[in-house]
Formats: structure tokens, C-alpha cells, sequence
């Protein structure tokens, strides 16, 4: 039989090794790693064999997602509110890794496979992301538009979403702002569903003319927000630059700036992915809210307890709110893109980021993102964030707060609203009937949809190979 496309690999549809996307280094996998997929292995053998199914049907099966929570806890150390039964039973399942809450993505992102930006580094580092891997002949295929709206708003529970900006000038955009405001469009005008926002990218460092552009891009786009990265450039929001972008922002009356902290692009000076700046802007401007997408973040980190000592990871941004004085609450956002998705599977150091930036940031301003489509559909990551918890031991030890229902339901999208001015209640009633929502419904909650694998570069050796295949360019 002829295939058009070569078989997937039977993998988690938990990842135990997390991928790069191309921009930093991964962490070379370990013997629990190892340890992991060989017992999720023999789960499947057995569980498949016990329900008279094939390993991939139990694989793509809610109860292959909750098989794989229950391989975390064993081997990684508890994290997950699952039981056994859900690892058997696709109904049991289902019942655990399902919810009804609102869920509000501040971090999306697709592609224009027909754009000029084709074979640049964009392209060979799309190449290597989970995404690519969707059976496409044209693997950029898999991250259009299409794609995007049916891994984001079919094949899982996201209710609204941001589509947001990459570092690339104008000429080395996959995705042009002016494309951005049509998929919004598109989606819009599918029987007037409010399901997408954009942001604006400011690139400050290209001096006044780029200032001046943020008037347009507001009138003519109707963004919700600003995109930047100070990596890419080299500046801070404390320098010049980043102050008069901050001001002409507020003179817009676009009062919020995401902003890429954390997880260094690769090749790109580190100092400027420090959060150390967020701090002193956030107090010099106390109208304009900050939203710290990766949280500051980085993958060579491990996470613990805040250490005030620490020059890199999440206690960067924590250390630079204290030193200014910011309490719980104030005008800054944490974001949990890849962030999420990098220690879900390390339940330790998952429940000491979300604890911290619980405790020090508030519960008001944690705030959901996937980073998706990048890793294909991110329902392996909202079912996995549904049944993780804090330990009462971490609690007390840290002063975290227990991970409740009515939390989760802030951070998955109830603060995002609250910041983008939308009501969750009107917006629930104007999707419910679209195209969409009909599509969803059409989707047995039993049996989602393929969940794409861990594909890219899992060793330093691939990663550099990786990188020397594109001249050591950066994502």
C-alpha cells in the first residue's frame, strides 16, 4: 500500500523530552527520560491489548493523554490529579481531563507558506517544530491558516486567542501584519465569531519612523496590543529607545505591551532576554501594563524556590518587581507560553513556577499561552494544566497557594479578559453557534483529534547540526 506520508513514531501524546523550536538549546534528555517512554511504551502494549484496540487508537484516546499524566507521575514525581482508572477508561478520562472554562490564549502564531520569507532561516527553523510534522508534502503547509484554526479552535478547548508577532523585520515575516488583520477578519466573519485578536510589532531600535508607524498599525489593523523583543535589537525598556516606545504606546491609548522575556534566542546577546528591566518601567509608567511572555524563563535553569541571588529564570522577573517595590497585583503579567509546555513534564519545577509567580505576581496576573501552532493543537497542554496541582507540602514549605478550580479558571482566561477589556460571559454566547463551536461539537471528546508528537532537535548534537544546516541563524 502506498503511503503519501511516512507513519508517525507511537509517542507520548505528553512529550517527555521537550524539543527546541529552534531558538535555544535543549536539554539533553536524562535516564528518566528514557525511563518514561519505555514504561509509557509498555503501558500501551498492555492497556491496547486489554481494550481491543490498536496502540495508535489508545495513544490518540483521552485515556492515552491520562496514561501518559500517570507515566509522569511515576517517574518524575507527583504533579497530576489523575487516577488509574482514567488510563483505561476513555469515558473515565474524559471526565478528568475535561472543563468548561473560558479559555483565552495570549500566544499564537501561523504562518503565510506562499510568503516572501520562504527559504530564510524562518523556514529551516519551522522545519524542525512538532507543527511540520502534519503530513503535508509542504511541510510550511502545516502551519497556514488553516491549519491554525482548526489545531487552535476544533482540535482543542481555546475559546478566543491572540495571533502575535515574531523578531523579523517587514522582509522576513512568515506572517505580515497586514495578513494577521485578515485572519482575524476570516475568523470574524465566521457568523460573527470574536474569536482572535492581534498585536502590533514594534521594532523600537529602528529609530522614530517605527515610532511614528504605531499610529497606522492601530488605525488600520485595530490592534489590541504591542509585540516586541528587546533581544532583537539589543534594547531594554529603561534605555531610550524603549522609553519612547512606552510613551507614544500610552499617547495610542494601547495601553499593553507583551513583551518576549526569558528563553534566549539563540545566538542573540543574553542580556538583553533578562525581565531585570521589566521592574523599573512597569514603576516609571504604571499606566501601561507589561505582559511577560516566558515569564523570564529559560531552559537551562532549573526552577526552585525564589532565590533573590539568581541572574537568570523566573526569580529574575520576581527579584526586579520586588526590588521596585511592585506588590501582587500591580501592572505586570506573567505569560506561561512554552513555559508550560517545557516543565509540564518536570512536576517539581512546574509546581515552583506556577507557585512563585502565584505568590509574588498575584493570581490576578497569571496569564495563559501556548505558543501554538508552533507545537501543533495545545490540548495536551490545557487537559495536562486541568489536573495539576501544588502539593500542600510546597505550600506550606513556600507559602504557594493551592492550584483551586477558581485559579486555574483566572489564569486559563479570566485574567486575560479582564486585561483585553472582553467579557467572557458575551463572548461564550457569541461563539457558541459559529462554525466553529458546530465543528467542535462534531468531535468526539473521546477520540480527539491526532495530537502531533515531539519532533525537533532533543540533543546538543542535533541542535547544532540544526543550526549549522542554517548557517547559525537564530528562529
Amino acid at each position: 500500500m502506498n503511503k503519501t506520508a511516512p507513519e508517525q513514531p507511537l509517542r507520548s501524546p505528553i512529550p517527555f523530552r521537550t524539543c527546541c523550536n529552534g531558538e535555544f538549546e535543549p536539554r539533553a534528555p536524562t535516564a528518566r527520560d528514557e525511563r518514561a517512554e519505555a514504561e509509557y511504551r509498555r503501558v500501551v502494549d498492555d492497556s491496547a491489548r486489554r481494550l481491543g484496540v490498536t496502540r495508535r487508537q489508545f495513544i490518540d484516546s483521552a485515556a492515552g493523554t491520562a496514561a501518559a499524566l500517570l507515566v509522569i507521575n511515576q517517574v518524575y514525581g507527583c504533579g497530576y490529579k489523575v487516577d488509574g482508572d482514567a488510563g483505561l477508561d476513555a469515558d473515565h478520562a474524559c471526565q478528568a481531563l475535561s472543563g468548561d472554562e473560558f479559555i483565552f490564549d495570549v500566544q499564537t502564531h501561523h504562518v503565510n507558506p506562499a510568503g516572501s520569507w520562504r527559504h530564510g532561516s524562518w523556514e529551516l527553523a519551522l522545519d524542525t517544530f512538532p507543527q511540520a510534522s502534519c503530513g503535508e508534502s509542504d511541510k510550511m503547509v502545516c502551519f497556514d491558516r488553516e491549519h491554525y484554526l482548526r489545531e487552535m479552535f476544533i482540535n482543542s478547548d481555546t475559546s478566543i486567542a491572540v495571533l502575535s508577532a515574531v523578531p523579523a523585520q517587514d522582509a522576513d515575516q512568515p506572517l505580515t501584519r497586514q495578513e494577521t488583520a485578515e485572519t482575524r477578519n476570516i475568523i470574524d466573519a465566521l457568523q460573527g465569531s470574536p474569536r482572535l485578536l492581534i498585536h502590533g510589532l514594534v521594532l523600537p531600535q529602528l529609530g522614530q519612523a517605527e515610532l511614528d508607524g504605531m499610529q497606522n498599525l492601530k488605525e488600520t489593523l485595530n490592534i489590541a496590543a504591542w509585540k516586541s523583543y528587546t533581544q532583537f535589537g539589543g534594547w531594554r525598556f529603561t534605555d531610550p529607545a524603549g522609553i519612547a516606545f512606552v510613551e507614544q504606546a500610552l499617547t495610542l491609548d494601547t495601553s499593553i505591551i507583551c513583551t518576549h522575556k526569558g528563553l534566549t534566542l539563540f545566538g542573540l546577546d543574553p542580556a538583553f532576554a533578562s525581565a531585570a528591566d521589566i521592574g523599573p518601567a512597569a514603576k516609571m509608567f504604571p499606566a501601561m501594563r507589561f505582559v511577560v511572555y516566558h515569564s523570564g524563563y529559560e531552559r537551562d535553569v532549573p526552577e526552585g524556590p525564589y532565590d533573590p541571588a539568581s541572574t537568570k529564570g523566573v526569580d529574575t522577573l520576581i527579584k526586579t518587581l520586588l526590588d521596585n517595590g511592585l506588590q501582587p497585583g500591580s501592572n505586570v503579567y506573567a505569560e506561561l507560553g512554552s513555559t508550560w509546555r517545557s516543565v509540564m513534564t518536570e512536576p517539581l519545577e512546574a509546581q515552583h513556577v506556577v507557585g512563585k509567580l502565584l505568590k509574588y505576581l498575584g493570581e490576578d496576573r497569571v496569564v495563559w499561552g501556548t505558543d501554538s501552532i508552533w507545537y501543533g493543537s495545545p490540548q495536551d497542554q490545557i487537559q495536562a494544566f486541568r489536573t495539576f496541582e501544588i502539593s500542600p507540602e510546597l505550600q506550606e514549605q513556600f507559602g504557594y497557594p493551592a492550584l483551586t478550580p477558581a485559579i486555574k479558571a483566572k489564569i486559563f482566561g479570566l485574567n486575560s479578559a479582564a486585561l483585553y477589556g472582553i467579557d467572557p460571559a458575551a463572548t461564550r454566547c457569541a461563539i457558541s453557534e459559529d462554525d466553529i463551536a458546530q465543528a467542535k461539537r462534531a468531535r468526539d471528546p473521546a477520540r480527539p483529534a491526532l495530537r502531533l508528537r515531539d519532533y525537533g532537535p532533543r540533543t546538543r548534537r542535533e541542535f547544532f547540526s540544526f543550526l549549522r544546516e542554517r548557517d547559525g541563524q537564530p528562529g
